[in-house]
């Protein structure tokens, strides 16, 4: 994996996940940083700069209180539901699957799978599902040289899609609330 050159940590290491938990029960894909591997050599050429670069203007643009996630072939390394690998059309041809968990986001959004709990992803079909991330979607699919979907779900529904249905995914970065959404703290005695 790539060294950052700064002791300030990077929205990837600030992801927060379990490195001992498998991305999938049935079909071991491995940790998260091996499924980063995975993802940095498939959509970003083995490049980590490229990746982090990526996740950056992701991090940018995200408010506190979101857990950003990865899904689809570039964590599995080939379509769903078949064995056709990653890019199997040529370079550039798989999408990157990226959901917003979480903080609001879906407010974000006009179009919608179960209504203001799970969106349609902004994507080519989708070109309406949300005008807000339309800029971001833009730099990043011309970061990548590859379509980028965005989603945004609660954080009910990501427990569902992991937990029940079993389904592997990267966390890219995980935002902490901001302090002021937490509990007051209380009172002193005098």
């Amino acid at each position: 994996m790539h060294a950052e050159s700064s002791d300030t940590p990077t929205p990837t290491d600030r992801a927060t996940s379990d490195p001992t938990r498998t991305a999938a029960q049935g079909e071991d894909l491995g940790d998260q940083d091996t499924i980063r591997a995975r993802v940095t050599r498939l959509a970003f050429e083995d490049d980590p700069e490229r990746y982090d670069e990526f996740v950056r203007a992701i991090d940018e643009a995200t408010p506190a209180g979101v857990e950003v996630i990865l899904r689809g072939s570039a964590v599995t390394g080939h379509k769903w539901h078949s064995e056709e690998p990653f890019d199997a059309d040529g370079p550039g041809t798989s999408d990157l699957d990226i959901t917003f968990v979480g903080g609001d986001m879906v407010t974000l959004f006009r179009d919608f799978h179960i209504p203001g709990i799970h969106s349609a992803p902004l994507s080519e079909a989708h070109p309406f599902a949300s005008p807000a991330l339309g800029p971001l979607r833009k730099r990043l699919c011309a970061m990548c040289g590859r379509p980028v979907n965005l989603q945004a779900t609660t954080s009910l529904v990501q427990f569902l899609r992991d937990v029940v249905m079993d389904q592997p995914y990267l966390v890219l970065l995980k935002k902490p609330a901001d302090e002021e959404t937490e509990p007051a703290k209380t009172m002193r005695d005098d």
